[in-house]
């Protein structure tokens, strides 16, 4: 049974806390309106890179989609022609789908990929109003092209085979040479 002097007190103390945090300096974010950076090294939305002719990372190798834990990630792979370039390797990922409704932004994903295709951005807005708008496709996954980066399909242009791209022996195209 409590005391009369605790009955007493602990209603006092707990008001002496409310009290001293009055006057504190109000912490607010003003999240919309004013967007802070994120951390460097932050977790966000994917993205699939590109050499620098323009030519896709991703072999289609579906390393990634295994190493998902959420299961999030659908990767089909197809082979490459030389009418039909999209990749220096023999195969390209043709369908490849990113639902946000289930990856949990891990990151084992980018871990898993051998060409570092896929990489993550600072990109953290990912909410929607409509659930098929939170399944990413690969046109909207894709690095945006550069200067000096032309639209796949076309033939490799930093080397003679797909060795000197995963090797880096390569140098980057003049721009002259990139539109010609």
């Amino acid at each position: 049974m409590p005391t009369l002097k605790e009955q007493f007190w602990d209603p006092v103390a707990g008001f002496g806390v409310t009290f001293r945090t009055m006057f504190k300096k109000v912490v607010t974010e003003q999240y919309p309106f004013e967007k802070l950076p994120t951390a460097p090294r932050f977790h966000g939305r994917h993205q699939l890179n590109r050499w620098p002719d323009g030519l896709e990372k991703c072999i289609g190798c579906e390393l990634c989609a295994w190493a998902c834990p959420a299961d999030a990630i659908y990767v089909e792979g197809a082979q490459n022609s030389e009418d039909e370039r999209f990749s220096p390797g023999e195969r390209y990922g043709r369908v490849y789908q990113i639902n946000y409704l289930r990856c949990i932004l891990c990151g084992l994903c980018i871990e898993a990929c051998p060409t570092r295709a896929l990489t993550m951005t600072n990109e953290y807005e990912l909410a929607d109003d409509n659930r098929a708008d939170l399944i990413y496709e690969k046109k909207d996954l894709l690095a945006p092209l550069l200067p000096g980066m032309e639209q796949p399909p076309h033939p490799m242009r930093l080397g003679d085979d797909e060795g000197a791209y995963y090797r880096g022996a390569y140098s980057a195209p003049a721009p002259d040479e990139a539109q010609a």
